[in-house]
């Protein structure tokens, strides 16, 4: 299955329409992203793995998908030239690498969608997830955010194989 984020800020999700928020900067032609650019990559991006808080899920998300808590040290890597380039990393890490234990809450549900990993060419993007929106869904970093019902309603309908596919229309 395919999960759609449309540049206008929907996703269709169990046959309804949601809400979601893409890059600051809108949405790119992948082969155009660049590292820090603000823009979420136009394609189908294979979901890879759940990401969750366990002081958020004890009993970790309802899903069919491969999940794995989050630790305090745990980082993702965004440095160019660095050789975990998009990679999951230990922190403190010497380079630079986004946090994923977030005061936020963001981060309590992280699905790691397979942009620019297989293999990860450098400063074509690294991090791109889907996870929670924040309130009042301001554009992110090159991610797809929804609100945390929305995830946990996308969680239980996703199997290994399905994709999250970022659409200009």
């Amino acid at each position: 299955m395919t999960f759609r984020a449309h540049a206008d800020g929907q996703m269709t999700l169990n046959g309804h329409t949601v809400r979601c928020a893409l890059g600051k900067a809108g949405v790119i032609a992948a082969i155009d992203k660049r590292e820090g650019d603000n823009r979420s990559p136009l394609g189908a991006w294979p979901i890879r793995r759940v990401l969750y808080r366990p002081d958020a899920y004890p009993n970790g998300p309802t899903t069919a998908l491969p999940a794995a808590p989050i630790a305090r040290h745990d980082g993702w890597c965004d440095a160019l030239g660095d050789g975990a380039y998009n990679r999951p990393v230990t922190l403190p890490y010497p380079a630079s690498a986004e946090r994923m234990w977030r005061d936020d809450e963001i981060y309590d549900l992280v699905l790691v969608l397979g942009h620019n990993d297989d293999p990860p060419v450098d400063g074509l993007g690294s991090a791109i997830f889907l996870h929670l929106a924040r309130d009042d869904y301001p554009g992110t970093e090159g991610c797809v955010a929804l609100a945390r019902a929305d995830v946990e309603a996308l969680l239980a309908e996703a199997r290994p194989g399905d994709a999250v596919e970022i659409v200009a229309d």
